[in-house]
């Protein structure tokens, strides 16, 4: 059993592609309220123990428990179900949709509306549905995006369709919220509003786990950090420990960390 402050355990995991092992034997610990950054070169690693956490990809070998719950093969939407939402290194919004109805799909995993109800609009459907898109207005708000509601998502400035990705997100209720380079692309004022809004999202009893390539980013907010290289952990601990860490500084072809 693990202490009661993990939400979060991966213990060993494997993740092979034909003759390549993408993973050999990752295990991290993700506390309860707390920023996890997980950092290393392109080609480490980092998103596919992301999809390995989310149920896009089965290990094929160790496990995952979140919250006490093993939760080892489980499919995405299960995932969502649990407790874990992800974005994605390049945004996945439905571009012919407003934003609104962007974040209205992420809130409807916590439904309960068959398909039934739907189609036969019944009373209890309309009710959920309005309250669906109560929340999702107030989720909009929260990012930062009340103004654009209306707006087709492939409309939006990059920097908005970032934070929408993380608006639909948060529809689903996560405890832990996987965000997969969410400051990729983004200039140093729609990098700064990303870091508020991340701390709000922290603040508010959310717990983060984040792959960032923005060194700055990423070791200033992080609590703890781990290195992946070529699919292993080399390196774990609070930030400036990691940076002065020589299997680090190598892997990083002694490129500066900050």
């Amino acid at each position: 059993m693990p202490p009661a402050d993990i939400l979060l355990t991966a213990t060993g995991i494997i993740k092979n592609f034909g003759g390549l092992t993408a993973l050999n034997g990752v295990s991290i610990s993700v506390r309860r309220g707390e920023i996890f950054g997980l950092i290393g070169p392109n080609g480490a690693g980092k998103t596919t123990l992301f999809n390995v956490l989310t149920g896009i990809y089965a290990a094929d070998a160790g496990e995952l428990v979140f919250d006490g719950r093993p939760v080892d093969g489980s499919k995405p939407h299960l995932v969502a179900q649990h407790g874990i939402a992800r974005t994605f290194q390049n945004i996945r919004l439905f571009g012919g949709m407003t934003a609104l109805e962007n974040v209205m799909v992420g809130r409807h995993v916590r439904t309960h509306t068959g398909v039934l109800g739907a189609v036969l609009r019944t009373r209890g459907a309309a009710i959920e549905e309005r309250a669906i898109t109560q929340r999702a207005r107030e989720l909009l708000d929260y990012c930062g995006l009340a103004a654009r509601a209306g707006s087709l998502a492939r409309d939006l400035p990059y920097g908005d369709q970032r934070r929408l990705e993380i608006a639909r997100a948060l529809a689903t209720d996560p405890r832990l919220l996987a965000l997969d380079e969410p400051a990729a692309g983004m200039n140093a004022t729609e990098t700064a509003t990303l870091r508020k809004l991340l701390e709000r999202i922290l603040g508010d009893g959310i717990t983060l786990l984040l792959i960032e390539h923005d060194m700055k980013l990423v070791m200033g907010l992080s609590h703890r950090v781990a290195v992946l290289d070529y699919g292993e952990k080399i390196a774990e601990g609070e930030p400036a420990a990691v940076q002065r860490d020589a299997k680090v500084i190598t892997a990083y072809l002694g490129g500066a960390l900050v």
